[in-house]
């Protein structure tokens, strides 16, 4: 979301969650496609909340299509009765209130248990089977409510608009249209594996937080929104700011080098130990070089 503007007038951008880099997505989907050791794996206690959500959502798509067989198996046997109509709304409604809740469920459990984009049919149908169970809980219903010869056409008209209109809720509800996998979570593995906790700390002990800025094409991180280097000239006139893990997962390589000038810029004093940190840097940078500098961020300076 926006947080105001930096002083060259650059909409600044407070970024939550970044993408990861297409260079750190390669290496994941290498990793995976490969099965090295280096592919993700969800912490024991991930896994077992996900086990959970799945069973709970499994027992609201059990009782979901139990209450269809309820419905198909008897109460369209109801026509006749007065309250009838208002039954079979009330349980297309409850069906459709039973598949979405599981649906959640089960959304939650794909978020922390993924599946493997290189296996499309497995990733598709554990992110979709949602969907599938609102269809298998609805499109009989609806083709035995239409052509059910007991009921007169402005029943017909009534319960089958209803189930068709809970049926296309539910699945939109129901449907992952940003599914989570295996290869995403590498690649947020390799975009912030490595230094993070070492520039974490340089920056916190620079400015006191965990807090950085970058542009969209630059190469490094900088100290804060006044820093000269973010409010150059870039393509989307944009700053983004957030902590170091999210501007490693941006694919940024590191801090910048020029740690005096930001100092003075950002309004921190500089430490006793700056030439140390800068070193430091340096060091660090040199272990996980940058690529070329675009023309809106100085060129980092050469590792010795």
């Amino acid at each position: 979301m926006a947080e105001g503007t930096g002083r060259s007038g650059k909409k600044i951008v407070k970024v939550e969650h970044a993408e990861p880099s297409q260079k750190a997505k390669d290496l994941a989907n290498d990793a995976v496609k490969n099965n090295t050791d280096g592919v993700w794996k969800p912490t024991a206690e991930n896994k077992s909340k996900a086990t959970t959500f799945r069973i709970i959502a499994i027992i609201f798509w059990v009782v979901a299509i139990a209450a269809e067989a309820v419905a198909i198996f008897w109460l369209l046997k109801q026509s006749d009765a007065s309250w009838f109509l208002w039954a079979l709304i009330g349980g297309i409604v409850l069906i459709g209130i039973l598949a979405v809740v599981g649906s959640q469920f089960w959304k939650k459990a794909n978020q922390l248990d993924p599946a493997k984009k290189s296996e499309p049919a497995r990733f598709f149908i554990q992110n979709q089977l949602g969907v599938i169970v609102a269809i298998i809980a609805f499109l009989p219903l609806i083709i035995l409510i239409f052509t059910n010869k007991d009921m007169d056409g402005k029943q017909k008209g009534i319960a089958g608009s209803l189930a068709i209109v809970v049926l296309i809720a539910a699945g939109l509800l129901s449907a992952e249209f940003n599914p989570n996998s295996v290869e995403n979570e590498t690649a947020q593995q390799v975009a912030n594996e490595g230094q993070i906790g070492d520039y974490a700390g340089i920056v916190t002990e620079l400015t006191g937080a965990d807090f950085v800025t970058w542009t969209k094409s630059g190469t490094v991180y900088h100290l804060c929104t006044d820093a000269s280097a973010v409010n150059l000239t870039s393509a989307d006139n944009q700053i983004y700011s957030g902590d170091v893990a999210t501007a490693h997962t941006a694919g940024k390589a590191g801090l910048t080098l020029e740690i005096k000038q930001e100092l003075q810029e950002c309004g921190f004093e500089a430490p006793s130990n700056v030439d140390g940190i800068i070193e430091h840097v340096r060091e660090l940078r040199a272990t996980a070089p940058a690529e070329d500098a675009p023309a809106d961020e100085p060129a980092p300076e050469p590792t010795p």
